[in-house]
């Protein structure tokens, strides 16, 4: 990935972000007296001095999901998104290579609705530190979803809307345990690029190699240690899996080209693999026998994941790679690019991907599947979330549209949810989605 740089958030802000837009909303909040507002009370909470959360049942009525008056601002929202269409700028490596991967990319038949809106909550703020690093949100149960929030790990439970800090790395953190090859003088002021939450276990990664691991049902920390003292040491990406052995793993994607994998039973490092270019992401195959690598190379590896020895090349890709991941099959897996595309690879023939997705305004940054397979979701750095059907061969889709940059998505484990987070200066916030159920047999009752 890039060499971090103190300005690649205000690139981000400065291009990207709703305030623009929203100046004359302010205005119209600010002028208005409040006394005599006959606005909508669900519209704006006066008590708290904020626009309020929107529930489903406000979105059905008309609302925007996001909260954005439309009909008070000097432009549509048909209008906004054809703007940020035209001028949004996809960071890309290498030069062009968006308008080159459109050639054999598949036609999806877009209006399909496996996910539905639930709420979004404006008082969870997610935020991102680099623009190109955007696995920042992960759900636990369909209620449950950690994210980062500036200096702190937030857990947001959405049936309670209640928020709490579960790990606060403004300060000094270090750990409460004693384990062999742990860091006890721990870190000072981490600053967190890429985090994985699982079961109880969460990983944070940091911007000069930090690791800080937390045990959810344990006080303090357990386990700190730093994967290098290079230069170029940002962790890029976080995985946790179970070994064969029943054992909790995780793997570390560094910029120093390596890839590391830790064993959570020993809290010690198992595997050390290094590579020709910095590693953006690696993932796991369901089996634990294969990884998928990808970063600083328009081509992927297939690498064998005892040995680190390479088993294939992943060539399609046109610029640099930022995410991976694995259908639950074990078969077939998914890599996403700064081409703006997402790749469908099969193991048994790995010559070509089998299918080729393309987004509408930048980089796929970040992939996930349902734990039952049948549907995967990739989001690009900002406004769109596509979800495909993976039963019709990726051949239907549904276009989750608002505005804002995406510094992450998450489906919970049980499919049954999925969660997006929104930064935004104005409009940052979590956004749930809730599986769509056809529940046939309800119709005997009628």
């Amino acid at each position: 990935m890039s060499h971090y740089h103190a300005d690649d958030a205000e690139y981000m802000a400065d291009e990207y972000d709703m305030e623009d837009i929203d100046d004359d909303m302010d205005e119209e909040f600010r002028g208005r007296d409040m006394g005599g507002s006959d606005s909508d009370v669900d519209e704006y909470d006066y008590s708290n001095n904020k626009i309020a959360d929107t529930s489903a049942a406000q979105a059905r009525r008309g609302k925007d999901i996001q909260g954005i008056p439309w009909e008070r601002l000097s432009i549509t929202r048909e209008k906004y998104r054809q703007t940020r269409l035209e001028q949004y700028k996809n960071y890309e490596n290498i030069p062009n290579s968006g308008e080159g991967s459109g050639k054999d990319c598949k036609v999806t038949k877009k209006g399909a609705s496996f996910y539905e809106f639930r709420r979004n909550s404006r008082s969870v703020k997610s935020t991102i530190l680099h623009f190109q690093l955007r696995n920042l949100v992960w759900a636990t149960s369909k209620h449950d979803v950690y994210l980062m929030s500036h200096f702190s790990v937030i857990h947001w439970s959405s049936l309670t809307s209640s928020r709490s800090q579960v790990l606060n790395v403004s300060g000094h953190v270090a750990p409460s345990e004693k384990h062999p090859g742990s860091l006890l003088e721990g870190f000072t002021q981490t600053q967190v690029s890429t985090l994985a939450v699982k079961d109880k276990l969460l990983v944070a990664g940091g911007f000069q190699g930090e690791l800080i691991c937390k045990h959810l049902d344990r006080p303090g920390v357990s386990f700190c240690s730093r994967t290098t003292y290079d230069d170029n040491a940002i962790t890029n990406a976080v995985e946790i899996y179970g070994s064969p052995s029943g054992a909790v793993h995780f793997t570390a994607s560094n910029n120093d080209c390596g890839v590391r994998d830790f064993d959570m039973g020993k809290y010690q490092l198992s595997k050390h693999f290094r590579f020709p270019w910095p590693v953006n992401h690696s993932s796991q195959s369901p089996d634990g026998k294969l990884l998928i690598i990808v970063g600083d190379n328009p081509d992927g590896l297939l690498v064998d994941s005892m040995t680190g020895k390479t088993i294939a090349s992943l060539c399609g890709h046109l610029d640099f790679s930022f995410a991976s991941a694995w259908h639950p099959d074990g078969v077939t897996f998914a890599t996403g690019n700064q081409d703006k595309t997402c790749r469908i690879w099969d193991l048994r023939n790995l010559s070509e991907s089998v299918a080729v997705l393309k987004g509408n305004l930048g980089a796929i940054r970040s992939i996930r599947y349902t734990s039952d397979g049948r549907y995967m979701a990739t989001a690009e750095p900002a406004d769109f979330v596509h979800v495909y059907d993976v039963k019709s061969g990726y051949e239907k889709e549904q276009e989750i549209d608002f505005f804002g940059e995406i510094s992450g998505i998450s489906f919970s484990p049980d499919t049954e949810s999925l969660f997006i987070g929104v930064w935004d200066r104005t409009y940052g916030s979590l956004l749930e989605y809730g599986r769509c159920r056809n529940y046939s047999y309800l119709d005997s009752l009628i």
